[in-house]
């Protein structure tokens, strides 16, 4: 069983071949002034079956390097 860590975001991209970039968005609180404001992220993700299309809710899992820049897998969609 995967061990990383689970990200919760949505496909942005999935016009290459077995990957998708999936966005993570997070709130994070100003160090100063207290407000809480998005944050977002991009990561590559290796999807197997080409089955996740742009606007999908999906999660992803750390897992071993498998190429240059990807290092998630996608586990499953999120409703």
């Amino acid at each position: 069983m995967n061990k990383g860590n689970i990200l919760k975001g949505v496909v942005i991209s999935d016009k290459m071949d077995k990957t998708v970039i999936v966005s993570v968005s997070r709130f994070v609180k100003h160090p100063l002034y207290g407000k809480f404001y998005k944050v977002s992220k991009k990561y590559k993700a290796h999807d197997e079956e080409n089955k996740y299309k742009t606007g999908d809710s999906v999660e992803i899992v750390e897992t071993r390097p498998i190429s240059k820049d990807k290092r998630f897998a996608v586990i499953q969609r999120t409703q």
